[in-house]
């Protein structure tokens, strides 16, 4: 690996607690429209986007008329129940001010849809710090799909051997394992460490990864 010149963000579960609330609202929607989906099943689905979670879930694709409106049920739920509820992981902004302090160039690749990934930031009190952001909007597919970290990518202007991502599940590390991308994922999100076995690195969650910075390899070490 070249020298390390940039990070790519997840922020669902990575920088802002938001997987079970997303469960919850996914759970909700679903059985508004009929569907009774084990909470578990759902849960070890979240940070795909729609288009992927329904039809794992429920095989029903979220182009069609019942994907689009169980996905504006979820939304509504979740705009209104929870996000307004939501907060950081701890340490959050302290750890990427340390990776700025260090040179690195942050950029955002999320699965969330672009207005509610600038409230998820405002959560995380770090917009001010990412160079660039990447969202559902910017990928024709979703996580596990590499599609939202190549966009990131290209917005950092680097190859893939100066980068890593930071992430939570396991479908991070497979989206960006197809691009060459290392992951360092966090256990904050809710995954087991077999999920997450492919990172290059596994901490708690921000502030255990900013205890050990030094010896991480953000640090290249």
């Amino acid at each position: 690996m070249k020298r390390l010149r940039g990070v790519i963000l997840d922020v669902d579960g990575t920088l802002v607690d938001s997987n079970d609330a997303h469960t919850s609202a996914w759970v909700e929607a679903l059985q508004r429209g009929g569907y009774n989906v084990p909470r578990e099943k759902v849960r070890r689905l979240i940070g795909m986007g729609a288009d992927n979670l329904l039809p794992e879930a429920i095989t029903v694709e979220k182009d069609s008329e019942e994907g689009k409106r169980l996905s504006d049920w979820w939304r509504e739920i979740f705009t209104a129940d929870y996000l307004p509820k939501l907060k950081a992981f701890p340490k959050t902004r302290e750890l990427l001010e340390k990776m700025r302090e260090n040179r690195l160039k942050l950029v955002v690749a999320s699965s969330a849809e672009a207005e509610m990934l600038e409230t998820l930031l405002d959560i995380a009190r770090v917009a001010d710090l990412v160079e660039s952001k990447t969202s559902s909007d910017d990928a024709e597919n979703s996580k596990p799909e590499p599609d939202i970290v190549k966009a990131a990518l290209d917005r950092l202007g680097m190859g893939a051997n100066e980068v890593l991502m930071l992430g939570d599940t396991p479908y991070d590390i497979e989206a960006a394992g197809k691009l060459g991308i290392g992951v360092i994922a966090l256990r904050c999100g809710g995954f087991t460490d077999v999920d997450l076995e492919r990172a290059v690195a596994i901490y708690d969650d921000p502030e255990d990864l900013l205890k050990k910075y030094d010896k991480s390899p953000l640090a290249g070490q």
